[in-house]
């Protein structure tokens, strides 16, 4: 059994239904919600029989090509297993573009649906006029990109690694045009060279006084700046020992999973139309993440909090779940929440700013401080961070991190290797970095 019940959030289907699109549009032009397919009405797993992948690709088809505007970005399919019995639960947002209907019927009350409690009910000539009338007008689809010569060369092998095929429909199916065939802004975010500058600053205090390190990880594909600032993070995520009998408890200076969601979070649901970046700030006691635009209409505190996901660029979101930076719509701030309380968020009518407190003065020892290494440069150092927080690390990453060339990479690992400060467990496809255990005895002393 799951334990949920029917209601206006969540729907159950023991199979897949005819009028299926129904369900969906009547979550999209309301609060958003989950469909769960191979679960019975009083919430009992029934499962799935035949070819579930097969019934997977089925239902994005149908949501695809038979539902108006584009759903792009507003959906997650997912398969789940509970008690050996697995089921499909499709993750539906709130659209930003409502009225959503059923293709090739137009916006009519017998093709535009709103979810009233655990039932669909067909919409008013009234209400698809005002929904309409107050439709978001400006999407980054529909913003035109500031340069019109954009290569996407780095978009294309991010999705080549994911083992995705790259045709001529490939920017299209993106949807990185305009109606009239230019490129909009998600393109000009995505593309090689940009102006969007993605900054990082350090400070040496709690205050802004002291400013030690101002990078600027940004005018570069989106993704790759993204991961840029999340290598960054890896590389001072310092591990510390806290003595405890009878042994020592390590532990990180903060949660790399739940900073990952909020600096993935922060550049997803950015408000860009604005031109203005997200921040990120280290300072010696927190990490503060700063994205510009409040609460999407639509949503408040308390859904926001509970994961319920209304994107604010959808073209966006689809590009980094399909790379695999977000798994599913709403489980971001969940993540958070499993590090740190509700607290963390501050809401403003402008901006969400997101905090990380730590306290380095609670520990004893620094297990993974290089600096006490002697003779080892700063890029060797940096590498022993960015493998002792990731032991899968490709070279490609560690030479994005470091802002530096793969050759580079290549020749410090060697030194590394034959002075037995690291080894390589495994394939080079397959396998994961480890670290010296004299070395971190070493750095105790």
């Amino acid at each position: 059994m799951l334990d949920i019940v029917e209601d206006n959030r969540n729907e159950f289907k023991v199979k897949l239904s005819y009028n299926f699109e129904k369900e969906i549009i009547s979550f999209l032009n309301t609060n958003g919600g989950n469909l769960f397919v191979g679960v019975s009405d009083n919430g009992k797993i029934i499962g799935i029989n035949g070819n579930i992948d097969l019934l997977q690709r089925t239902i994005k088809d149908r949501i695809k090509d038979n539902i108006s505007p584009s759903t792009l970005g507003l959906y997650d399919v997912v398969v789940e297993e509970k008690n050996e019995k697995k089921y499909i639960k499709i993750i539906v947002a709130r659209g930003s573009e409502r009225p959503y209907y059923l293709k090739g019927m137009g916006m009519t009350p017998e093709s535009c649906f709103i979810r009233v409690g655990s039932s669909i009910q067909e919409m008013t000539d009234e209400m698809i006029s005002k929904e309409f009338s107050s439709r978001t007008r400006n999407s980054l689809k529909n913003i035109v990109s500031p340069n019109q010569d954009l290569s996407f060369t780095q978009l294309k092998i991010y999705y080549d690694e994911k083992g995705y095929k790259i045709n001529d429909n490939f920017l299209k199916q993106l949807e990185l045009y305009t109606p009239n065939g230019k490129y909009n802004y998600v393109a000009y975010l995505l593309s090689d060279n940009n102006t969007i500058s993605l900054r990082f600053a350090k400070y040496e205090t709690d205050t802004v006084d002291n400013l030690i390190e101002n990078e600027d990880y940004g005018n570069c594909c989106i993704i790759k700046a993204t991961q840029n600032i999340l290598d960054k993070f890896r590389i001072e995520n310092k591990t510390f020992t806290k003595i405890t009998y009878p042994k020592r408890k390590e532990q990180n200076l903060f949660d790399y999973s739940a900073v990952r969601e909020a600096v993935v979070n922060a550049i997803v649901h950015n408000d860009w139309s604005k031109e203005y970046a997200p921040k990120f700030e280290m300072f010696k006691n927190r990490i503060v993440i700063s994205s510009n635009g409040g609460l999407q209409e639509g949503t408040n505190k308390e859904e926001f909090l509970s994961g319920f996901s209304l994107p604010k660029n959808r073209e966006l979101m689809k590009v980094f779940s399909d790379l695999e930076y977000v798994e599913q719509l709403g489980t971001g701030i969940l993540k958070i929440l499993k590090a740190y309380n509700k607290d963390c968020f501050e809401f403003f009518p402008n901006f969400i700013r997101v905090t990380f407190p730590y306290d380095e003065n609670t520990f004893t020892h620094k297990t993974y401080n290089y600096e006490y290494i002697e003779n080892l440069s700063v890029t060797q150092k940096s590498i022993i961070s960015l493998i002792s927080n990731d032991p899968t690390i490709t070279q490609e990453s560690l030479a994005q991190a470091l802002n530096t060339t793969k050759r580079t990479i290549q020749r410090n690992i060697k030194y590394l290797i034959d002075l037995k400060i690291i080894t390589r467990i495994g394939s080079n496809r397959q396998g994961r970095w480890e670290i010296s255990k004299n070395i971190n005895r070493n750095i105790y002393l």
